[in-house]
């Protein structure tokens, strides 16, 4: 069953750590089984806080989306995320 990591940029801290971060990513993903189907897009808060920005990525599962998420390459990249920005992130089963 397809799963969806969604995350929520809710404020900048320092916008060069996002940039190192976002620079960093793109290799992380190489050879998985990924699907990003909005990043940063234009959005529309319909409750709570207004949040900075939105990244909806499809994986296979929700153990390949945390296989990813898990990976030494992208914890050392989302090193830069936790300086960056805060951040809410979640993995969703599809339906």
């Amino acid at each position: 069953m397809p799963a969806y990591i969604v995350f929520l940029r809710e404020k900048t801290l320092d916008r060069s750590e996002l940039e190192a971060y976002w620079s960093e990513v793109p290799p992380t993903l190489d050879g998985r089984p990924i699907k990003v189907l909005a990043a940063y897009g234009q959005h529309v808060t319909l409750e709570g806080p207004e949040v900075e920005g939105v990244v909806v990525a499809e994986f296979p599962s929700i153990e390949e989306a945390r296989d990813w998420y898990d990976s030494p390459a992208y914890r050392a990249a989302a090193e830069h995320r936790f300086r960056g920005a805060v951040y809410r992130g979640v993995i969703v089963e599809g339906v």
